[in-house]
């Protein structure tokens, strides 16, 4: 909720504290940054120690930010306010996603993370919504709003600190045996950094389509506003729920088939997506280009915990929060192209960095787990 809220405040952060885009999207930026590098400290810790409190803290400080936001109007405040957030989100994700991993049985890791996904998605979902209702209706104090759920999320998950430490303990002690030594393999990080790859052109082509999708529709396919936005959210809906069963398919067909399977479908549906005009086979494109992006994201996340077996924390910091900035930050460069060159040509862009994430999945060698 906290991460999807920010760039929603941004429009009335503009209207109240009377900031250019380029100024308030810096905010954005700052956010992203500091929050992957921190985060990949924070997953390093969580693989050394098991601390599942930073969890509850991590959001604490991220509703923090989202309060704040509303009541600071110096930009260097807010500087201040959004760093802090990006840190606490950064603290949240490691130890969150080691314990989806803790929990979840051997063979099902995929789901469990597609559950995890899922509940982002629906939070990210929430935010936007939670934020603008609120400053409508109590002006930009209103963001205090978002201590709330935070305070009831730290609340809640104090209850169960015991049962995540136990759970860390007894990762501890697998992880000391010698047998699961055995079981557990070595870190690969070749492998590992040829996952990036794909993780990073995926976080591309994520914000490369939620940012340029509806303008294509109004632009290129002459629709109005109202119709390229109800198109993205169509597009979001579909991704939500393969995100959601994408893990179970993993579990089952193997999670490098999986991912690899779905650059090809992206890959050609993108461009067939491009060359056409007809307004009704656009929209039906938009069911397998959503399908196929949402189901490699969750078994990579998996895929980096498999290769960095001991060191789950770290990896999932890599594929759950820096993959994210990389994104955002490479994003403008898409825009320049379809400054340039039109957004046609930004779609091209989009299916070539799929294209070269597929390649690149082709070489992803399967991990034997013991069953």
């Amino acid at each position: 909720m906290n991460q999807g809220a920010l760039s929603a405040v941004l429009p009335f952060i503009i209207a109240s504290y009377h900031y250019d885009y380029i100024t308030a999207a810096m905010l954005v930026t700052l956010s992203n940054i500091f929050g992957s590098l921190v985060q990949l400290v924070f997953g390093h810790l969580a693989d050394k120690k098991n601390k599942p409190y930073i969890m509850a803290l991590g959001v604490l400080l991220a509703g923090g930010r989202m309060a704040l936001t509303g009541l600071i109007s110096h930009f260097y405040g807010l500087c201040l306010a959004v760093i802090i957030g990006g840190i606490g989100v950064a603290m949240f994700h490691p130890q969150a996603a080691q314990l989806v991993s803790l929990s979840s049985d051997q063979n099902k890791q995929g789901k469990g993370v597609s559950i995890f996904s899922f509940g982002g998605k629906i939070g990210s979902t929430l935010g936007p919504i939670l934020s603008s209702s609120s400053i409508m209706l109590f002006g930009m104090k209103g963001t205090l709003i978002f201590l709330l759920p935070s305070f009831i999320f730290g609340t809640i998950s104090s209850l169960f600190l015991k049962d995540f430490k136990e759970l860390g303990e007894q990762r501890v002690a697998e992880e000391k045996s010698d047998d699961n030594q055995k079981n557990m393999g070595q870190d690969q990080w070749g492998v590992f950094i040829k996952l990036c790859i794909t993780v990073f052109g995926h976080s591309i082509i994520t914000n490369g389509m939620s940012t340029f999708l509806a303008l294509y529709f109004i632009q290129n396919l002459h629709q109005n506003e109202s119709f390229g936005n109800m198109a993205l959210s169509l597009y979001f809906a579909i991704g939500a729920i393969a995100a959601l069963i994408g893990g179970s398919l993993a579990d089952r067909f193997g999670y490098q088939k999986i991912i690899t399977i779905s650059f090809v479908i992206f890959f050609l549906s993108l461009i067939i997506f491009t060359m056409t005009s007809h307004i009704f086979f656009a929209m039906m494109m938009l069911v397998p280009l959503a399908i196929a992006e949402s189901l490699s994201y969750n078994p990579m996340v998996v895929l980096g915990q498999q290769y960095l077996p001991h060191h789950t924390g770290f990896a999932s910091g890599v594929t759950l929060r820096l993959a994210v900035s990389v994104g955002v930050i490479l994003c403008p460069a898409l825009g320049l192209i379809g400054d340039y060159q039109g957004l046609s040509m930004t779609l091209y862009t989009i299916a070539g960095i799929a294209l070269i994430s597929l390649l690149v999945s082709l070489t992803l060698p399967k991990v034997d787990i013991e069953k």
